[in-house]
């Protein structure tokens, strides 16, 4: 059984086989312009077609540098590209580069042939493009050194910057041997060490501009070390020099402008970033200022001087403290003590007139009490020859001596006869008890 395949496949499998042929994948269709469609994407979509047929073409937005006309329907045009296939619909199409008018001559054939070929190289890859210095002090011109272009770069110049300083290697610029001349222009310049390169001229048509459509200048363009900017006609004309540059600029005056920096707006910042310098500085001083003063302050407060200090200020407070609550404890204690000895001195008094009232009484009841004070009134003291006082009859015996005191002096006496008397016991205990206590004789 034979194979089956699906739309897909056989759709791929042409296509393959169409990316596979060199002849197309380079190749230039004439034809006359149908159905064209300009697209919102940027997008061209239209046909070729001619008494033999019809081919669908589509100019992607990124090629629309390819074409320096308005194309219209029923234009006779001459389109470069390949061939694919759009498998989803199942239908191939033409990818054109570029276009161009029929009857612009062999020399926009050469144009795009060539500029289809440096495109497949990569020289007008943007990888490779090298930035424009924003300052630059050095530019290089290749130009005719009688032409408009370096008056009006020189102009500009002038204008933006004074100061800047321009090398012209001095070019031919159409003609023979022009494209050689610019080519050596640029080799010479970027080996002086500019900063920046302008390669151009004013504009004119595609004869007059066609040195800077040679491979030799594509070349040294692409070569040069130092960025390039291109200024080559004007505004409408693009040449393959453009392609390659680092910058184009649509005019040389423009050129000027991207290369040439403006003296005063650059003074007017470097004032505003001076300002700014300054602001910002004058700011980090106030603050490491401040910074300073707080770590001064640290460092003072955590230095052994001032801890000592602060002690030494503590202990004097303490001191002071101390000295105001002792002389406040002296003086109360002072004023208790004054208190506390007019206090004594009073009862001291009270307490010695107490005293020597009481002694009076005493003294008074001493006197009353004197027993020789009752001698001298004829009262005797009897006593033992032991010194016994004998207040009772029962303490004497019949034959005892007895020692009888009176007021001058000592009587013993012998006891003869003892007469006892009824007295009350009771009686006998005052008497004896005065006798003991007083040492008198009742």
């Amino acid at each position: 059984m034979n194979s089956v395949y699906s739309v897909g496949q056989i759709n791929n499998y042409i296509r393959r086989m169409i990316q596979q042929d060199i002849l197309l994948s380079r190749v230039y269709v004439r034809g006359e312009v149908s159905n064209l469609k300009y697209h919102t994407s940027g997008h061209i979509y239209f046909s070729l077609k001619d008494e033999t047929g019809t081919l669908s073409c589509v100019m992607f937005a990124g090629n629309r540098k390819g074409l320096t006309f308005a194309m219209k329907n029923g234009d006779k045009v001459i389109c470069a590209g390949n061939f694919d296939v759009y498998t989803r619909g199942g239908n191939y199409q033409m990818y054109v580069k570029a276009i161009r008018l029929e009857g612009a001559g062999i020399l926009y054939e050469r144009y795009l042939k060539l500029k289809a070929e440096l495109e497949e190289m990569g020289m007008f890859d943007a990888a490779y493009k090298k930035p424009v210095p924003r300052y630059a002090r050095r530019v290089g011109i290749v130009t005719a050194p009688t032409g408009a272009a370096i008056r009006d770069i020189q102009n500009i110049s002038a204008r933006r910057n004074p100061y800047i300083e321009l090398i012209l290697y001095p070019a031919l610029v159409q003609g023979e041997g022009a494209a050689e001349t610019i080519a050596r222009g640029i080799e010479k310049l970027d080996d002086a060490g500019v900063d920046v390169i302008i390669v151009g001229r004013g504009g004119g048509s595609i004869e007059d501009l066609w040195a800077f459509n040679e491979e030799i200048v594509a070349r040294a363009i692409f070569n040069c070390r130092t960025p390039v900017i291109s200024a080559v006609g004007h505004e409408t004309d693009t040449t393959i020099a453009d392609f390659v540059a680092d910058l184009r600029a649509p005019t040389p005056s423009a050129a000027a402008e991207l290369a040439v920096f403006d003296y005063s707006e650059f003074a007017d910042t470097i004032e505003r970033y001076r300002r700014r310098l300054w602001q910002g500085t004058e700011r980090r001083i106030i603050k490491a200022r401040g910074d300073v003063r707080y770590y001064e302050v640290r460092l003072d407060a955590l230095s052994p001087k001032k801890r000592l200090n602060d002690r030494r200020r503590q202990l004097a407070e303490k001191e002071e403290k101390m000295a105001g609550i002792l002389t406040r404890q002296i003086a109360g204690n002072r004023m208790r003590a004054e208190d506390i000895s007019r206090r004594m001195s009073l009862t001291a008094e009270r307490t010695l007139r107490q005293r020597q009232k009481k002694y009076s009484m005493l003294v008074e009841r001493m006197r009353g009490l004197n027993p020789l004070d009752r001698l001298k009134a004829g009262f005797s003291f009897v006593s033992d020859e032991e010194g016994r006082a004998v207040t009772r009859v029962r303490a004497a015996s019949v034959g005892q001596v007895l020692r009888i005191h009176v007021t001058d002096g000592i009587i013993k006496a012998g006891v003869q006869e003892i007469e006892s008397r009824n007295i009350p016991e009771e009686s006998y205990g005052r008497g004896e008890e005065r006798t003991d206590n007083r040492g008198e004789l009742c």
